[in-house]
């Protein structure tokens, strides 16, 4: 118990600094955030635009899904552009013809290098100036600002009345008129107001924050022509963080072998491992099968539709099928992005229904109601947002799209409706998981057991994605997006691994591998870890968006420490197969400790290795927006968070198929397909586009980078055809995981009147 208190005191303490380091980040955000000015004038006085216009212009940007499309601040989806980079660039060039013009030259290029020169100089001065009056509340383009945005509105306003599908920008549906002759963003108001917003981002980008010598969002993107350059923050703190990696790295490899600081199996003496027999079933844990059922059906189609994103790189049909119109790219990367959240969140879910009445050792009355209650909410929230996401994007929702269809956020587009009732389902999956624990909470002394940690593990997980709604289409776009990561760094990077870490540690003490004592050391050091790394990591996503400088500070200095948990689970798992080796005995869990293996590996290569990558400053500051960020994705998203839904799925699964049904051989091909796929997907695809691309925005600017020209280019459209074979063997991969679920489920164990692990029951005969 002494040594318990140490642990939860140190946890504690772990927690306050790092949430308190959060809401001091948080607040400067919500203060230092870019103004939105009431009105944007020409230098003689008249009107442009609005504050009205310009929030109008972010409701259109994401009630389209324009947001997987392209992107602004340089988040967002790749097959587009960045809008913030685009319009910038193109706003520089315009001015500089402007000037030009005055000179009596047909444009810049017609002028000197000398009048080049002053010209190009004079357009940086003024892109750095910040106009903006918060007396008056009015933001002031100078004459050749003015003529730049009028000129770049109607470009704009033509090419989304008109689309262009050689451009992924379909012609599409409006409100008013559902043929499909008519266009995208025929209603010219939401045109003009979707330029506004650009033009917004654009000036924040640029403009100086008061009193200091770069913009509010720390001078990205990078454009010589803006004058927008790394600042001394961007190069001292990646400096400063490799520092930081260093000495943390050092420091805990040392205290994690000083104190023995993993769960052990050396005290067990390696005795006969159980059998799947050895487990007792109850109502509740069978219901899991349909949830299993529903995971291999989302991924899938997951599979699938990022499959067709991918080919819209190279076709914006499917090999010749005219598909655009009906699903375009913005719709299927929409899909992809939520079909991965909800397979892998199912996955979870279902787990924890399983795992629960393990560690409580009964079921609860009424218990397989709730979960057959939970199913139908699951099945209804994922196939309503789906729908609601091909309508909301089409125009078909009116007023409703917000409520109902795609929110236009990446990763959030599901409707504000789903979104509410999918957190009131979590909170059902919680009421039914603490239900089930109730009978052993009640008996264990203390609150620092394994069993407290998996109640409070489960209570964040609905309570970190209630900050999903905390904000609304009017809401500042950099507010938005600071509450947006709040649910997909911090919900998916410290929550989930909060409960998945605890979660495993439960299976390993029921399989017998380790003790529960060393097991909760080993849980209580790594949350230390989680926590005290990826709670103010979060802060490298708010380098560029136009959060304050301080991110930059405790972005880059935390998402660097984020690799050393990484380093440490991979430690944990190798002390799991040492236990296995030398227990020298026939295993049954194979296949899931296969996948939770693979989870460690690409847990340290992509969220560590490539996060560590795009999340250092100054290669971000170049890299933001670019092909190394889905790098990272793609890696740690799939590599750790899928890998590890599957692994979890099938130790539950393995235990409740009959052991002469379970097809092994079946999962074992399924797990080679999908890790060689995913590696060739990324090693040969993804990771060089990403490299070019940086190259690229270092030589010409982001704008030049996200361009057409670049995504065009023989290199780059031979490397997006390169990964064809690793697709190919990543969907085999997921058929075949599918079929083994579906021949699982077919072949159920009879349940029992209350579930036992081994482990427990062996306890329990020794009292």
């Amino acid at each position: 118990m002494k040594e318990s208190k140490g642990w939860v005191q140190g946890l504690i303490l772990v927690l306050i600094i790092s949430l308190s380091g959060v809401i001091f980040g948080g607040t400067q955000t919500m203060e230092n955030k870019p103004p939105i000015p009431a009105r944007v004038v020409a230098e003689d006085g008249t009107p442009l635009f609005t504050a009205r216009d310009i929030t109008g212009g972010q409701a259109v940007f994401e009630k389209y899904g324009l947001m997987d499309y392209g992107s602004v601040f340089g988040h967002g989806a790749y097959l587009g552009p960045d809008y913030t980079a685009q319009y910038l660039h193109r706003s520089v060039l315009a001015q500089a013809d402007f000037y030009a013009a005055q000179s009596g030259a047909g444009g810049l290029a017609a002028l000197d290098a000398a009048k080049q020169a002053a010209v190009q100089a004079r357009v940086r001065k003024e892109q750095k100036d910040n106009r903006y009056d918060p007396n008056t509340d009015t933001l002031r383009f100078t004459a050749a600002q003015t003529a730049a945005y009028q000129r770049l509105k109607a470009d704009y306003v033509r090419l989304f009345q008109q689309g262009n599908p050689a451009e992924g920008i379909p012609v599409a549906i409006t409100e008013k008129a559902h043929d499909p002759a008519d266009n995208w963003l025929s209603a010219k108001p939401q045109a003009e107001q979707l330029v506004d917003f650009f033009a917004w981002t654009a000036w924040a980008a640029a403009a100086n924050r008061p009193g200091l010598d770069y913009s509010y969002t720390n001078n990205w993107p990078s454009d010589d022509l803006a004058g927008n350059y790394p600042t001394r923050s961007v190069v001292v703190w990646s400096t400063a963080s490799i520092g930081f990696l260093m000495a943390g790295l050092g420091l805990i490899l040392y205290l994690y072998r000083r104190f023995n600081l993993h769960a052990s199996g050396d005290e067990l003496g390696y005795q006969q491992l159980p059998g799947v027999e050895s487990f007792s079933l109850t109502p509740s844990q069978l219901k899991t099968a349909k949830y299993f059922l529903v995971v291999g059906a989302l991924f899938l189609l997951q599979v699938l539709v990022g499959a067709l994103s991918a080919h819209y790189f190279v076709e914006k049909n499917f090999f010749g099928l005219p598909i655009q119109n009906l699903l375009p790219f913005n719709i299927s990367r929409a899909w992809h992005l939520q079909l991965a959240v909800f397979w892998v969140a199912t996955a979870w879910l279902g787990t924890g229904i399983f795992v629960a009445p393990l560690v409580g050792g009964r079921e609860p009355k009424a218990q397989g109601l709730l979960v057959d209650v939970l199913f139908g909410a699951v099945v209804v929230v994922a196939l309503g947002s789906l729908a609601g996401e091909w309508l909301g994007s089409r125009g078909y929702l009116g007023k409703l799209w917000f409520w109902l269809g795609d929110q236009g956020w990446e990763y959030l587009e599901l409707g504000r409706l789903w979104q509410v009732l999918l957190l009131v389902g979590m909170t059902i999956w919680l009421f039914i998981v603490y239900r089930a624990l109730r009978y052993r909470l009640v008996r264990e002394p203390g609150r620092s057991s394994l069993s407290h940690l998996l109640l409070y593990s489960a209570i964040t997980i609905p309570a970190f994605y209630a900050f999903g709604l905390f904000y609304d289409p009017s809401t500042n776009f950099t507010v938005a997006d600071f509450w947006r990561w709040f649910v997909v760094h911090q919900w998916v990077e410290a929550i989930f691994e909060f409960f998945t870490v605890v979660v495993i540690s439960f299976l390993f003490v029921s399989l017998g591998l380790v003790t529960e004592r060393s097991a909760t050391r080993a849980v209580y050091f790594t949350l230390m870890l989680v926590f005290g790394t990826g709670l103010i990591g979060v802060g490298h996503h708010y380098y560029f968006t136009g959060a304050p400088a301080i991110w930059l500070a405790l972005g880059a200095t935390f998402s660097a420490l984020e690799v050393i948990p990484l380093t440490v689970l991979v430690f944990d798992v190798a002390e799991q197969a040492r236990v296995l080796q030398r227990a020298g005995v026939k295993f049954q869990y194979q296949a899931p400790l296969k996948f939770l293996v693979a989870t460690s590996v690409w847990n340290f290569v992509g969220a560590g290795i490539l996060g560590f990558i795009a999340n250092l400053p100054i290669i971000n500051y170049y890299e933001h927006g670019t092909y190394l960020t889905p790098t990272h994705g793609h890696a740690s998203m799939m590599g750790t968070y899928g890998m590890l839904a599957i692994g979890l799925l099938l130790f539950s699964l393995r235990t409740i198929v009959r052991p002469e049904h379970w097809p092994e051989r079946l999962v074992n091909w399924s797990f080679w397909l999908i890790n060689i796929g995913l590696a060739g997907m990324v090693f040969t695809s993804l990771l060089p586009i990403g490299f070019a691309q940086l190259s690229a925005s270092f030589a010409h600017g982001t704008w030049f980078a996200r361009s057409f020209d670049f995504i065009n280019s023989p290199l780059v459209q031979t490397l997006i055809w390169a990964r064809m074979p690793s697709d190919v063997l990543f969907i085999l991969g997921a058929l075949l995981l599918v079929v083994s679920i579906v021949k699982g489920v077919l072949h159920l164990r009879p349940a029992q009147a209350a579930a036992t692990s081994p482990a427990k029951a062996s306890r329990a005969a020794t009292y």
